[in-house]
């Protein structure tokens, strides 16, 4: 085997058993190198497969910081609410309410919700904590037409639930795009993102049972906590 598969496979070994924990920096490239008595190219082939395989991730000027190996499975194809998949994590969670309100649709609303220039959408912004980490954000907007009534109360429980029970909405399917981005003013204030330099975006389109479009939503992950799953078939 060559030596920096020794040295991955080592690496991730202590990761795994907690001999460093989670959250803290990685020895130096300069102390592995004295550590494993090897050459530097060596021991960098050792952390861009340990990157890759979501072991440690880079931050430029610091080195390298470990992820938490118990990521959450977040499924890509379904559609899926913040509070069901909540009940699987078995992980105290909160959702906090940043902002509700409701407006008249800018270009951009009117392009990606396909409505006119004076329909209202209802804006929704919320903070999804994890064991006391803020890592998500969520940004929905829903067509008022379909939707008339939101409160603060119901966004912090499930809406989807209330659009499904309450309203008799039959949401359908979505269309989802998978982006990696910078992240923006808000995504700082508002998650605990511990010097990580990009967060992973979901962007769902999602429509009822009669194919109307009713939500344009943005996830926003801190990269480090979330391995996205799907189940395909030949």
């Amino acid at each position: 085997m060559q030596k920096y598969l020794t040295i991955y496979h080592d690496i991730a070994e202590k990761i795994k058993t907690n001999y460093w924990s989670k959250s803290t920096m990685l020895p130096s490239e300069n102390e592995l190198t004295a550590m494993y008595e090897t050459s530097r190219e060596t021991i960098r082939k050792a952390l861009t497969l340990l990157a890759q395989e979501g072991f440690i991730q880079k931050i430029r000027g610091k080195g390298s910081v470990i992820i938490d190996v118990n990521k959450f499975d977040f499924p890509v194809s379904g559609i899926v609410s913040f509070k069901e998949l909540a009940a699987n994590l078995k992980q105290e969670t909160r959702t906090i309410v940043s902002e509700l309100e409701r407006f008249e649709a800018d270009k951009e609303l009117q392009s990606k919700l396909q409505v006119g220039k004076r329909d209202l959408v209802w804006k929704v912004v919320r903070v999804r904590e994890i064991s006391g980490e803020r890592i998500i954000l969520d940004k929905d907007y829903f067509n008022s037409a379909y939707v008339p009534e939101l409160t603060r109360e119901i966004c912090a429980d499930s809406i989807y639930s209330f659009l499904e029970n309450d309203l008799q909405l039959d949401i359908s399917f979505a269309r989802k795009e998978i982006v990696v981005e910078e992240p923006t003013d808000e995504d700082r204030e508002l998650l605990d993102l511990k010097g990580y330099s990009n967060v992973v975006v979901i962007k769902s389109m999602v429509y009822l049972d009669d194919t109307s479009l009713f939500q344009y939503t943005e996830s926003r992950h801190r990269p480090d906590k979330f391995r996205f799953v799907d189940f395909a078939r030949r």
